[in-house]
């Protein structure tokens, strides 16, 4: 729809809109400050629509903007994160700002248990598993984390994850690009 065929139905709309509130132009004109005649110009589409006519008008009859001038439904205003694959891994991003930390929710299907190829980059990387067992290969460790474990790293030290049995795993990774460390702050109290 182009606009001046969007422009061409606020009169008709204007007039509907009067008519079903019940409104004289006389009486709208003194609501709104617009003369009957440049009023009765809008109705009959003689007159442009402007924005310095609309918005008393939108006020006068107590509805959006958007409603005089037909606007088109505003769609899903949801922003959908697009997900990251990656060495057969889905990497759901969880944060949008830019820069550090960033978080992720990644899922390992199943399949194939994958021999570790360990790597390093700057950087400081939190993990916690919600579901199946993550191996984790980290320097000279090879750890098995079953869910609700975690484990944080520094990622200069050569490291790899993947499934530790074949089975799909899931967990949530925060990673720090310039070596930003999780600080715990609250700690639960120690049984007398």
């Amino acid at each position: 729809m182009t606009a001046s065929s969007i422009l061409r139905e606020v009169g008709p709309r204007l007039r509907e809109l009067r008519k079903k509130s019940g409104h004289t132009l006389a009486a709208l004109a003194e609501t709104t400050g617009i003369s009957v005649s440049t009023l009765s110009r809008l109705e009959s589409g003689q007159r442009k629509a402007t924005l310095e006519l609309l918005l008393p008008l939108a006020r006068a009859h107590r509805v959006p903007l958007d409603e005089l001038v037909g606007a088109p439904p505003v769609g899903d205003p949801r922003v959908h994160q697009q997900p990251i694959h990656r060495h057969g891994m889905t990497f759901l991003p969880l944060t949008r700002q830019i820069g550090s930390p960033q978080a992720f929710k990644i899922i390992i299907p199943a399949g194939p248990v994958q021999v570790p190829e360990p790597k390093t980059h700057e950087g400081y990387e939190w993990i916690f598993v919600l579901s199946g067992r993550v191996r984790l290969v980290l320097g000279d460790h090879d750890l098995s984390l079953a869910p609700g474990e975690a484990a944080e790293f520094d990622t200069r030290t050569p490291h790899w994850f993947g499934s530790a049995n074949g089975d799909p795993v899931e967990f949530l990774s925060i990673f720090g690009s310039q070596g930003e460390r999780m600080h715990v702050r609250a700690r639960p109290k120690k049984p007398a």
